[in-house]
């Protein structure tokens, strides 16, 4: 069946947030003085995504607040350095890399041409997100790069009380679109989280591995739990409409 309502993750999937993120934090470690500034790049940066792993997972799962995972991460970071951040310098060292980060926000290039051919193809088809995130946050972010005008609704976790691969918030996204969940797809970047869990949902499930780094284990567990697997949204046309 092809979809009459197509649903995206946000970060990685539809926004280059890995992108932004790389370019945010090198611009503030180039503001900083001492050792933290002078530290190899490639492994702070490998060392600063590790840790947005590990606290924002912290986040969904209630131990930590949105702005408590902001300032776990920042504290952790600088810790190994001796420096020591109370709540609010924490909050502060946090708000420079956002500062840096947010100037950063682009959308992927593959983005917008691929929700125009996807109207093209599906006459009257339905866009959404689906977002592990706080509300106000990813609004923000979607306003600023322009993306809030293509969506019917926006579900975010942070407000809902539920996180993806919950099969509850696939089941609330094609209740707020009044569709069946057969006749949903959901696109993103990480297989369990999105598109196993979307499958498993009932939906179709559609995991974008821009990186190309699945490997042949991966891809046979998307295969097994019945997700397609895609390198860009360039092919999500092709693989939609020919359902």
């Amino acid at each position: 069946m092809t979809p009459s309502v197509v649903l995206f993750d946000l970060d990685d999937t539809l926004f280059a947030h890995a992108e932004s993120v790389a370019s945010g934090l090198a611009a503030h470690r180039a503001a900083l003085a001492g050792e933290l500034g002078a530290a190899d790049a490639e492994a702070e940066l490998v060392r600063w995504v590790e840790l947005e792993e590990l606290h924002y997972a912290r986040y969904l799962s209630g131990e930590l607040d949105f702005l408590g995972q902001r300032r776990e991460r920042a504290r952790s970071f600088v810790e190994p350095y001796g420096i020591r951040l109370d709540d609010e310098a924490a909050l502060a060292w946090f708000d420079g890399y956002l500062a840096e980060y947010e100037r950063g926000w682009a959308l992927h290039d593959d983005t917008l041409p691929t929700l125009d051919e996807l109207e093209r193809r599906i006459p009257g088809v339905r866009f959404g997100l689906i977002t592990n995130g706080d509300i106000d946050f990813q609004t923000r972010k979607l306003v600023a790069i322009e993306l809030d005008v293509r969506l019917e609704h926006v579900i975010a976790s942070g407000s809902l009380g539920i996180a993806k691969p919950d099969r509850r918030i696939f089941e609330h996204a094609c209740s707020l679109f009044g569709v069946a969940r057969s006749e949903a797809a959901y696109i993103g970047d990480r297989l369990h989280t999105d598109a196993i869990g979307a499958a498993e949902a009932g939906l179709t499930g559609v995991w974008i591995d821009r990186p190309g780094r699945a490997t042949d284990a991966e891809l046979a567990e998307a295969a097994s739990a019945g997700a397609h697997v895609i390198r860009s949204l360039a092919e999500l046309p092709d693989l939609l409409a020919a359902r």
